[in-house]
């Protein structure tokens, strides 16, 4: 299995990208086709793909901030049982942004991602067993990922000023010991997240907000 970046729309692994995106989350989660023309050129945003003989059998985006030496996961996706994609993206995964975080000089200090939670929400999505959401959250937990304390809304993908819930925003730290974060950090790494989106929600606006008024979050078991 090949673990292959993918920097522009005309790749034609990046239609097999697309769609896989489009089988596995909802529509609001999905940026439309011609939208990824300058995410996929911008250097600070990886995305690629787990090719097993020639074909895009798995897919993982994620970004690497130098200031703050933490990742966000963008989204992490298995096409095909029975192939050991999960492991293999996030460990190709890891390797990199261990690679990343050296060259700053540092040891990373830990990776966001956005979870579902399917034990309040019902979801109709997933496409294969191993998306089912229930199952995502579990393999996420056993990764070391940790939910963060506070109620957790992030602007639709749609661009449509809508507000997303189901979902937290979780911290999977280098040190496992750690229980907490600073709240600031959220708040900053949040803005800065979705400053591609000019139309936000005011239950974003409120949600960052409150987060500027904390010290720090804990990090609850996911």
């Amino acid at each position: 299995m090949e673990y292959t970046r993918i920097t522009s729309v005309a790749d034609p692994l990046f239609r097999q990208v697309h769609h896989l995106l489009s089988e596995v989350f909802p529509p609001e989660e999905v940026l439309e086709f011609s939208l990824w023309k300058e995410p996929l050129e911008d250097p600070g945003i990886r995305v690629f793909a787990a090719v097993h003989d020639g074909a895009v059998v798995g897919t993982t985006e994620y970004r690497y901030y130098t200031d703050w030496n933490v990742a966000m996961t963008d989204f992490t996706i298995i096409g095909r049982e029975g192939l050991g994609i999960g492991r293999f993206l996030a460990q190709s995964r890891l390797k990199d942004l261990k690679k990343l975080a050296a060259g700053n000089g540092k040891e990373l200090f830990g990776m966001f991602a956005e979870i579902y939670d399917p034990y309040r929400v019902e979801y109709a999505f997933g496409g294969i067993k191993p998306m089912d959401p229930f199952v995502r959250r579990e393999v996420l937990s056993h990764l070391g990922y940790k939910r963060m304390d506070f109620p957790y809304v992030h602007p639709s993908w749609q661009g449509d000023g809508e507000a997303v819930s189901g979902l937290d925003l979780c911290f999977m730290p280098g040190n496992e010991d750690l229980g907490q974060v600073k709240a600031s950090l959220v708040a900053d790494f949040l803005t800065r997240y979705y400053a591609v989106l000019a139309d936000k929600p005011e239950a974003w606006t409120s949600m960052v907000e409150g987060l500027k008024s904390r010290d720090t979050l804990s990090l609850l078991p996911l």
